[in-house]
């Protein structure tokens, strides 16, 4: 009796494990099978990582941080601020400079004054040139007329040289009045002269003060687009210098890829624009569409700090990785948890 028990579960016990291994090698048959076409139908890799634009954030100027208006990690919307530098000593030189300028464009007034000046006393001057002109004829009619009184001895000598003399005295402030009208001239043309020289200062005047303006400006600090903060390692009170990197922001904007390092022998057949499924590690259940955007122009190992050099011995062939760069299509729930480092797995179909 026992030993008729003994066979039935001898038997109950072989045919469990049959079915067992019967299921066990048809789970490893479909897997095997599943493996295999995929490996046909697919190339992949496992060495690729989610990739987006991490760009630091700079002050343009120098100062002290007056308060900082992000937190580590924060989401933040392009024009957002950052930022506060202390704008005081922006804000004085920015009124000196206006200062400055109001003070040259008044010196204009003060220019133009001059000038009309300056064209009065030479009209003035053009004035007397025409009594002295005047004034000269009738000298030299007098001293003609008694020349010839003289050579008819109907005048005296004394009275042809005071005639003479109020002859000479006619002609120099005739000759003196030409010169004062030359030297009216010019003054009013140095004058008009200055006026180009302070056209030009008040061009320049009013550069410092854009200048000005935009280093106040500056003293604020606002995200350059939609992002996310990264870490948070200053204060309120510490001192910044113009170009120090202050934070870290990772442009949504610009979208997410994956690059993907393929051995040198999977790329034959790949193209820009072919299609392309990514999983990635952190959601295993999901999968990601893409494209390829671009293929790398050399191997990774070329872009090393220091490339390899097979000349110097010691060579052993080794399979080279080309990057692939593959942009991402934003679509699901979990784009957006998507963030740069993370793992992935790339399948491309092959084109046969």
């Amino acid at each position: 009796m026992n030993t008729q028990t003994q066979n039935k579960a001898d038997k109950i016990i072989s045919r469990i494990t049959t079915i067992i291994a019967l299921i066990v090698l048809a789970v490893l048959l479909v897997w095997g099978v599943k493996t295999l076409l995929g490996y046909l139908r697919y190339e992949e890799t496992n060495d690729a990582q989610v990739d987006e634009y991490i760009n630091p954030v700079t002050a343009r100027v120098s100062g002290y941080i007056k308060s900082v208006r992000f937190e580590e990690n924060e989401e933040v919307k392009k024009g957002d601020t950052l930022v506060l530098i202390d704008d005081d000593d922006y804000t004085v030189q920015q009124d000196e400079a206006s200062a400055s300028l109001m003070n040259a464009k008044a010196q204009v007034s003060v220019q133009q004054s001059n000038i009309k000046t300056a064209q009065s006393a030479a009209s003035v001057t053009q004035a007397k040139i025409a009594a002295a002109k005047a004034k000269l004829w009738k000298a030299e009619t007098d001293y003609n007329r008694y020349k010839k009184l003289f050579d008819a001895e109907s005048a005296t000598r004394q009275q042809l040289e005071t005639i003479e003399s109020t002859l000479q005295v006619a002609q120099a402030e005739y000759q003196a009045a030409k010169e004062d009208y030359v030297t009216a001239i010019s003054k009013t043309n140095d004058i008009k002269a200055q006026s180009d020289v302070l056209e030009s200062e008040i061009k320049r005047r009013a550069a410092v003060v854009k200048r000005n303006n935009l280093n106040t400006s500056y003293t604020v600090i606002v995200a350059p687009y939609d992002g996310k903060m990264g870490r948070r390692t200053i204060q309120a009170g510490q001192l910044v210098q113009g170009g120090q990197t202050i934070a870290y922001i990772v442009d949504r904007s610009a979208g997410k890829w994956v690059v993907a390092n393929f051995k040198e022998t999977q790329i034959a057949k790949m193209h820009v624009g072919e299609k392309v499924d990514v999983e990635v590690d952190a959601f295993p259940n999901v999968l990601f569409l893409g494209e390829i955007e671009s293929l790398s122009g050399a191997t990774g190992s070329r872009f090393s700090l220091l490339p390899p050099d097979n000349s110097t011995g010691n060579f052993v062939k080794i399979a080279q990785r080309i990057p692939v760069r593959i942009k991402l299509s934003n679509t699901g729930k979990d784009f957006g948890l998507l963030s740069a480092g993370m793992s992935a797995g790339v399948k491309v179909k092959r084109n046969d």
